[in-house]
C-alpha cells in the first residue's frame, strides 16, 4: 500500500458514464436527441472520455435502444474518445459498424452475481470476450474492461481482493488497455478501497487502472480519494449522479462528476473540464428526466447563481 506521503496525480482523466451507465438505468424512456444534446455537452465542458451507449438488445436493456443513431448523429470533437458498451461480438460488430472507436467489455468477480447478471460464470464470460478482443484487436479499436462488485455482492457478499486481482490480471492479458474497479453496489470503504488496489496492482499497473465508485452509502467521493492515494488517476462518474442501484431500492447509483471535479480541483489536480458548464449539462437532463440533480456541487452552483 502507498503511503500518505506519496504525491498525488497531478492530472486526472474523468470516464463520463453517464450517458450509458446512468441513463440506463433510469426509468422513462430518453429520446436520441436528447442523449444527442447530452453528449455534445458533455463534450463541450471539456469531457475528453464519453460512454455514448451500448450495444446490447434493446429487449434487455431498451434504454439503450437507439445507439446507432446517437453515434451517428453526435458531432465528434477531436481530441474525445465516445465509446461504448459492448457485452459480445454482435454486440461489438454493431459498434464498428457505427464507427465506434473504444469498446468495452464487462465481467463480476462474483460468481453469485455473473450468473444473476449476465447467465454465465465468470470463466465463461471472460471467455465470450476473446472473440470480441481479437476482432477488436484486428480492427485497431481499442477495448477497456470493467469489472463489477470488486468491494462487495448483493448476493455473495465480501469479495476476496485477490478474486478481482484475478479477473483483472485477466482482462489485461487478453489485451484489455485498462481495467474499471466497479463497486456496483456502493458498499466499499476507504481502507478496503486501498487495500483492494493494492492487491490488484500485483496484477496490473496502477496506472492502467480505474475506479468505479457508486455512492449508496455516502462513501463514493472517500473512495475516490483514497484511490487518488493508491496512485490511480483515472475515474468513472456519471453527471448529475444519473442513474440508481438496482440492487438497493431507492439509493443512489454513480457518485456525481460535478463532485468529483469539484473534489480534485480543490486538490489542485487538472481535468480539463469545466465545472459550471458541466453542472449546466447535468442540470438540463435532470430537468428533462424530471428527477432531482444528484450532484451536491452541481445543486450548490446553480443555487449560488440564482
Amino acid at each position: 500500500m502507498n503511503t500518505d506521503t506519496t504525491p498525488l496525480p497531478s492530472h486526472v482523466r474523468l470516464v463520463e458514464v453517464g450517458p450509458r451507465d446512468g441513463l440506463q438505468n433510469e426509468k422513462q424512456p430518453i429520446p436520441v436527441a436528447d442523449k444527442v444534446r447530452l453528449i455534445e455537452a458533455l463534450a463541450a465542458a471539456g469531457v475528453r472520455h464519453v460512454e455514448a451507449g451500448s450495444f446490447v438488445s434493446p429487449k434487455w436493456v431498451p434504454q439503450m435502444a437507439g445507439s446507432a443513431e446517437v453515434f451517428a448523429r453526435i458531432e465528434r470533437r477531436p481530441g474525445v474518445v465516445y465509446s461504448a458498451l459492448t457485452p459480445n461480438l454482435k454486440g461489438l460488430e454493431a459498434a464498428l459498424e457505427a464507427g465506434v472507436q473504444e469498446v468495452a467489455v464487462f465481467a463480476a468477480a462474483s460468481e453469485a452475481f455473473s450468473q444473476k447478471n449476465i447467465n454465465c460464470s465468470i470463466a465463461e464470460s471472460l471467455a465470450r470476450f476473446e472473440p470480441v478482443m481479437a476482432a477488436a484487436q484486428q480492427q485497431g479499436v481499442r477495448v477497456r474492461g470493467y469489472i463489477s462488485c470488486v468491494l462487495g455482492c448483493p448476493y455473495d457478499g465480501e469479495i476476496d481482493p485477490a478474486r478481482v486481482a484475478s479477473v483483472a490480471r485477466e482482462l489485461d492479458a487478453m489485451g484489455c488497455y485498462e481495467v474499471s474497479l466497479g463497486d456496483t453496489i456502493g458498499t466499499g470503504t476507504p481502507g478496503k478501497t486501498r487495500t483492494l488496489i493494492d492487491r490488484v496492482a500485483r496484477e496490473v499497473p496502477r496506472e492502467r487502472l480505474a475506479g468505479h465508485y457508486h455512492d449508496t452509502y455516502g462513501q463514493a467521493l472517500a473512495n475516490v480519494y483514497a484511490s487518488l492515494l493508491e496512485g490511480v488517476a483515472v475515474f468513472d462518474a456519471s453527471v448529475a449522479g444519473l442513474g440508481g442501484c438496482p440492487y438497493a431500492k431507492g439509493a443512489t447509483g454513480n457518485v456525481a462528476s460535478e463532485d468529483v471535479l469539484y473534489l480534485l480541483q480543490g486538490l489542485g489536480i487538472e481535468t480539463g473540464i469545466d465545472l459550471p458548464a458541466l453542472a449546466s449539462a447535468g442540470q438540463r437532463i435532470s430537468d428533462l428526466l424530471g428527477r432531482p440533480n444528484g450532484s451536491r456541487v452541481a445543486r450548490a452552483l446553480l443555487a449560488a447563481r440564482q
